[in-house]
């Protein structure tokens, strides 16, 4: 039973892991620590046909592209930095996935926060426009009730 348990646990893990969309093994690099850090940069910028994936994730053909473009500069020896410099210089910041907090994503990264302010406000003009519940029964209406309910 327990051995049962663990194959189960296991095919769960390996089920959670990132399904990465590099099908054709001619893409990946020979050496693997180049490859890992190819896919390491590509996990950082987006599809830009997905836009809700990495170039690693994506299927798309730009996404296939832009891994190729990845990988030969990795080859070419450039570093991580200057790989994603190049891509946000010609696609701009749209193609990171994790925009940096600078004055042109300001509103980008602020934007949960004035949502909440903004349904906070019409929340608290909503409660001061309506009271909040019915006046109190008079002792009248009190032992009317009371009759009613026995």
């Amino acid at each position: 039973m327990t051995r049962a348990l663990a194959a189960l646990g296991l095919l769960l893990v390996l089920a959670a892991t990132p399904a990465f969309a590099v099908s054709n093994p001619s893409e990946m690099l020979a050496n693997p620590v180049l490859e890992k850090r190819a896919e390491a940069i590509g996990m950082q910028l987006r599809c830009l046909v997905c836009q809700n994936e990495s170039i690693e994730q994506s299927d798309a053909t730009l996404a296939a592209q832009l891994r190729g473009i990845v990988r030969r500069r990795v080859l070419a020896g450039w570093s991580d930095r200057r790989i994603i410099d190049w891509m946000v210089a010609r696609y701009g910041n749209f193609v990171r996935l994790k925009p940096p907090f600078d004055p042109m994503t300001y509103v980008l990264w602020g934007a949960p926060a004035i949502a909440l302010a903004v349904g906070g406000a019409a929340v608290a003009l909503a409660r001061r426009r309506h009271p909040v519940g019915p006046d109190p029964l008079s002792p009248a209406e009190q032992r009317r009730l009371a009759d009613l309910l026995k």
